[in-house]
């Protein structure tokens, strides 16, 4: 078993997941550590209990699991059977070694933490004996899930010391089974709550005050419901020296936390003032005070460094982005769009570029330090950072650029590849193309190293034999994989045709290792023209501000711009879905032929007005923005009329492109397009069931907290919870809607999805005409929300208790996951990954199964 767990280690380390490389990489002002200190004072009440010893269970992890179907055994053990209860020395199971795989007894440290390099992945076995039910807070950190009394509860596995989970003791043992995090310590323990309902200032987003202005800002802080009521109709009252600002906030579910946003209002400061004091009070619609709190804010010139917060409207949260300011003040200059690495804060990040006299330089968060790796809602971060800094700085459309370091030199290369037409140039610095091969990179150096290599690493050989068992890639698996081409960026690679590329590395680097970027130099020189290559001699992965702040890339950012649609005479685009990225320039990929497959086109004027295209059924050419007269195009052979100074709109039918109408919105489109994830957005609202059994309602209000938690805890989120029962077409207009239940259980089903081709009930699953029996099913699916154009709804579902425990993981909510429109498993999901998966695929373009892609195990 020790083996295991060394290639683990290492594996963990070459992926950053250790704090040894973070640490070594405190250099000028851009890394600390995760960009804050961990929260270790407790003022939301007083320390009932810290747990001093537990037991532990150490797990094997190796190979290559699926990211988004990962075996967990321990929690299926604990969900699917409540008498099971571990003790020491209590065998769990044989590894593939033919090791016993027991309970062991462990204690704290110093730091009342539990603590050790055993503890790498790891579970550990908590337990507490309440006198009496009672309501506390459970506060932990370093673990990555927990399951408290049988039901999941997001954890804090970057250890920021954020996590305050409200639960009712049991009079009696309490179980706590917790899953090891990034690091190998945890630290648990009981609060007994000051009050019912209280702000705690654990992880605020609030932006800088502005010394300039007169203006309103937006905030967020964390309100705790320690009591078994909803919250409705709370007001926050701010208070900011003579300027009062109420706020009613979204109801809050009872035993949660929530972070709610509020306004707040400020006149210009006097240059002298540094801070402010921003007093707030939490009342209820009564107007009775539940709690007050008082926050410090830091006052900054804007025309220096400093923070800006907004509404994202993925959620409804609060998110900020930080700004280095252009030092002159003159019309329509420059905008730098920085993303910044793991573990990096954003304002440190815009803290380590000077201030330039041509351009500003915004900083998005990817949402959290961590964040999704600039995919997924991390991709999205940018794009309204991009869009809310344009309204705001009215710069140069045409001078537009996009960089970023480590994990944010990733971000660039995909956003570039991703979103060409809106850089004039893109400047990677010590990053990795694309995320999934980065990740599998470095486990698949293991398999090339000689068996003395290995040994001197501390790892079998057998271990490693065991790591190049490939699973069978059936069709099934592929269809799952698919929905994951959007993030396979060497696929769209020519893309980077469109922006000039400047690649930084330091020639030292072991973190992103340089070959890496000696690899892409090559790709790049097979097709691009406009490309500088530089390694900084002797740089390791950070060798101070210089590493993103390097005057040559600016030098070159200023001697590129964006075509002007009229002065492009060639183009090429590629895109994995239109609903992520659809468009260049006046071509838009509305639909695909064969879902999350590459599409592309090719545009040429050489020879009149030429496209071929690869993998598009419904193609849209704006004309509008040519100056010269249109009158026919040539489409992948086929002459056509058009409408010069006109949106023209183009489908196949039967392998020939005809010219029709602008495309219904009811069908797919860059608007919605699927994949399970993408419903997750449009300020999303989670609707759980209440109508079913006592164990039915039980667990699936705690399945939407959960995926609250954890769209707070990874997104910086803030997701309305509702019951069935509140849910209304007109009052969630337009919203998206992530539905927990099925059809006999949750009320708000027969609303929103009785024309859904896929129904679920108790027992039963009906997919168009196929039907299977039992409470073993569980299932994802999305589809469009009827009453809008706009709106989808994501179902969280099973046929009975069975399915209900499979479905608990949220892996969806996980950058590096891959969830096609629909996928349907057994109970065998924990214990068996993907190969529980039954039914997986796409609808069609008119969302249908008939026209859909989908493959049965």
């Amino acid at each position: 078993m020790c083996n295991n767990f060394k290639l683990f280690f290492v594996i963990a380390f070459l992926l950053g997941i250790s704090s040894n490389p973070i640490n070594a990489q405190k250099t000028g002002n851009i890394v600390e550590y995760f960009g804050k200190e961990k929260i270790n004072e407790v003022s939301e009440g007083n320390v009932l209990h810290v747990f001093k010893t537990a037991l532990a269970l150490k797990m094997p992890n190796i190979g290559f699991e699926s990211s988004s179907f990962p075996n967990d055994p321990v929690f299926n053990r604990f969900l699917t059977d409540n008498q099971y209860r571990a003790t020491k020395e209590l065998t769990f199971d044989i590894d593939f070694l033919g090791n016993p795989m027991q309970w062991e007894s462990i204690k704290i440290d110093s730091t009342s933490s539990f603590s050790g390099r055993n503890l790498r992945s790891a579970y550990v076995y908590l337990t507490y004996k309440s006198n009496s039910e009672q309501i506390v807070l459970f506060e932990a950190s370093g673990h990555s899930l927990a399951l408290i009394n049988g039901f999941p509860h997001e954890g804090d596995h970057y250890d920021f010391g954020y996590s305050l989970i409200p639960i009712k003791l049991k009079k009696g043992e309490n179980v706590f089974v917790l899953k090891v995090g990034r690091f190998p310590r945890i630290r648990a323990r009981l609060i007994t709550p000051s009050t019912g309902v209280q702000f705690t200032t654990r992880d605020m987003t609030m932006p800088n005050i502005q010394q300039e202005d007169s203006k309103e800002y937006t905030g967020a802080i964390r309100v705790v419901n320690a009591t078994e009521n909803w919250i409705k109709e709370a007001i926050i009252e701010a208070k900011l020296a003579d300027n009062n600002t109420s706020t009613i906030i979204a109801n809050i579910p009872p035993l949660s936390v929530q972070k709610v946003p509020f306004s707040f209002t400020s006149n210009p400061v006097d240059a002298s003032k540094d801070r402010l004091d921003l007093q707030l009070n939490l009342k209820n619609n009564k107007g009775i005070t539940f709690n007050n709190q008082t926050v410090t804010l830091e006052v900054k010139s804007k025309y220096k460094h400093h923070k800006k917060t907004f509404i994202s409207k993925i959620d409804g949260s609060v998110q900020y982005y930080s700004v280095a300011p252009s030092t002159t003040k003159e019309q329509s200059q420059a905008l730098f769009l920085s993303v910044h690495g793991a573990s990096v804060e954003a304002v440190n990040q815009a803290n380590a570029y000077a201030q330039k006299d041509w351009g500003t330089l915004v900083a998005p968060t990817n949402r959290r330090p961590f964040g999704f790796a600039w995919e997924d809602w991390g991709r999205l971060d940018a794009l309204e950072v991009l869009a809310d800094a344009k309204n705001i700085y009215k710069p140069d459309e045409s001078k537009i650029y996009l960089t970023g370091h480590s994990m944010g030199g990733h971000g660039t290369w995909y956003l570039g590849a991703t979103y060409p037409d809106r850089f004039a140039a893109i400047a990677p610095c010590a990053g990795y193309p694309d995320l999934l091969a980065y990740r599998d990179g470095f486990s698949r150096r293991l398999l090339e190293m000689t068996s003395e290599q290995l040994e001197e690493r501390g790892i079998s050989t057998k271990s490693v034999e065991r790591m190049k068992l490939e699973p069978l890639n059936t069709p099934l698996q592929q269809i799952i994989e698919r929905a994951g081409t959007p993030s396979r960026t060497l696929k769209l690679e020519r893309n980077y045709l469109q922006s000039g590329v400047y690649v930084l590395h330091g020639e030292k680097d072991n973190v992103v290792p340089t070959a890496i970027a000696r690899e892409m130099r090559e790709r790049l020189g097979k097709f691009h023209n406009d490309f500088t290559y530089y390694e900084y001699p002797d740089g390791t992965h950070w060798y101070g501000n210089h590493s993103v702040d390097w005057q040559p890339i600016f030098d070159f950012f200023k001697q590129r711009t964006i075509q002007k649609d009229s002065a492009v005479k060639k183009l090429e685009f590629f895109t994995g879905s239109p609903g992520v990225s659809a468009k260049s320039h006046f071509m838009t990929i509305h639909q695909q032929e064969k879902p999350f497959e590459i599409s592309s086109f090719d545009f040429s004027k050489e020879q009149g007005f030429n496209i071929t295209t690869s993998n598009v059924a419904l193609l849209e050419v704006d004309l509008s923005k040519i100056t010269e007269t249109i009158n026919e195009i040539t489409l992948d052979g086929d002459t056509l009329k058009v409408s010069s100074n006109l949106k023209n709109f183009f489908k196949k039918d039967k392998e020939k492109w005809v010219k029709t109408s602008r495309p219904s919105l009811g069908e797919k489109g860059p608007h919605r397009n699927g994949g399970f994830k993408d419903a997750f957005r449009n300020n999303v609202v989670f609707v759980y069931a209440t109508k079913g059994s006592t164990i039915e309602n039980d667990w699936y209000y705690h399945k939407a907290l959960f995926d609250a938690e954890t769209f707070y805890y990874r997104a910086n989120g803030n997701v309305e919870m509702i019951k069935d029962t509140d849910f209304s077409l007109k009052k969630y207009a337009d919203r998206n809607v992530i539905l927990y239940g099925n059809k006999d259980n949750n009320t708000a089903w027969k609303v929103l999805l009785k024309d859904s081709p896929i129904q679920v009930k108790k027992n039963e699953v009906s997919i168009g005409d196929k039907t299977l029996s039992g409470n073993q099913w569980g299932m994802y699916f999305t589809v469009p929300r009827k009453d809008s154009d706009v709106a989808t709804i994501g179902v969280v579902t099973a046929t009975g208790d069975m399915g209900m425990k499979a479905a608990y993981a949220n892996h969806y909510l996980v950058n590096g996951t891959t969830f096609p429109d629909v996928v349907l498993f057994n109970s065998d999901l924990l214990n068996q990954g993907t190969d529980a998966v039954k039914f997986a695929g796409f609808f069609g373009n008119d969302w249908t199964i008939e026209n859909g892609d989908f493959e049965w195990k």
